[in-house]
């Protein structure tokens, strides 16, 4: 006994001693967050959009993270749509990590969308624009997908983890229009609870995978506004889509973890950083919120990592240089 337990005390120094290694050979790094574009007809707003994408490949960012709504809530969830957006995708030189937005399906019902059936087009998302293992770009990276890691969430293929330099990084199916969990629909209902306790299983996982790795910082990227005030025709009055896997998953998790977090959304379209989140009444000031620009803003942002955790921010425009964020 005494001798295993000796083993078992000299496997967990060096297991220690490999994870501080690491956490002390990790390097600076930059990756880009966009969102919410391109927005408006493609004779107007695929110009700039691509002039942005042109300077992210100048910027070459160890990745760019596109948190959804590749179009407007007014324009139509065409399968033509949809490929002139894989192909905005597939113009990065580098990787790009993209989460689906509400304008792509959950608001497709609507009349000036087609109207098409938002679950017909969420499928049709999962197809075209995720494989199980890599990211989009020209030069894709690897990902872990919740469809492959965990067999009873096998439709998640949208869910995606991965790592670089000490830092872990997943992205979450949370979207605008009170995340599909609207009255007008009791298939969205049941949508939105089967991707709520999926999404909740990927907190859990991706937090314990942090702590496992010993990772200096956690980064979640999704694209509903969980803030936003939503319009009583639209949601169930008085319940958000939103509360069981923030107030009950992710910030619980976020606190007991005490590292950094960044989330990063987009959907309200103002560029914001901030510190809004709180647990228990108190302030979650490990959890730090970036909102990135959008609509007629076609601005990305470029996050700047440090060895340790910490995060500096920049807006990027086309054809100019990074400005720093104030």
């Amino acid at each position: 006994m005494n001798t295993f337990a000796t083993r078992l005390r000299a496997a967990l120094a060096g297991l220690s001693f490999l994870c501080a290694a690491a956490a002390a050979s990790a390097q600076p790094f930059s990756f880009v967050a966009l969102g919410d574009q391109p927005y408006g007809p493609p004779a107007q707003s695929y110009p700039p959009y691509r002039a942005l994408i042109d300077r992210i490949n100048q910027l070459d960012p160890a990745f760019s993270v596109h948190v959804g709504d590749f179009k407007a809530g007014s324009t139509l969830c065409s399968d033509e749509e949809f490929a002139n957006q894989l192909a905005h995708f597939q113009r990065y030189t580098g990787a790009v990590v993209y989460t689906p937005g509400d304008n792509e399906w959950t608001d497709c019902h609507r009349a000036n969308n087609g109207p098409y059936n938002p679950l017909e087009r969420l499928g049709a998302l999962r197809q075209r624009f995720f494989t199980e293992g890599r990211s989009l770009g020209q030069r894709p990276i690897a990902v872990e997908n919740q469809s492959r890691l965990m067999p009873a969430h096998a439709r998640y293929i949208e869910n995606q983890r991965w790592q670089h330099q000490g830092v872990v990084f997943a992205t979450l199916h949370i979207v605008g229009s009170n995340n599909n969990f609207e009255i007008r629909d009791p298939a969205a209902v049941a949508e939105f609870f089967d991707r709520d306790a999926a999404n909740a299983a990927w907190l859990e996982a991706t937090f314990e995978q942090a702590r496992r790795a010993d990772a200096q910082a956690l980064v979640l990227a999704f694209q509903a506004d969980v803030f936003e005030l939503k319009t009583p025709y639209e949601d169930f009055p008085g319940w958000s889509g939103f509360q069981r896997i923030m107030d009950r998953t992710l910030l619980p998790l976020a606190q007991r973890w005490g590292r950094p977090v960044l989330v990063i959304h987009g959907d309200s379209h103002k560029f914001r950083i901030d510190q809004p989140f709180s647990f228990d009444r108190k302030p979650l000031t490990n959890v730090t919120r970036l909102i990135v620009p959008g609509e007629r803003d076609v601005r990305a942002v470029r996050v700047s990592v440090q060895p340790g955790g910490s995060f500096g921010f920049e807006l990027v425009a086309a054809g100019e240089g990074a400005a720093a964020a104030k």
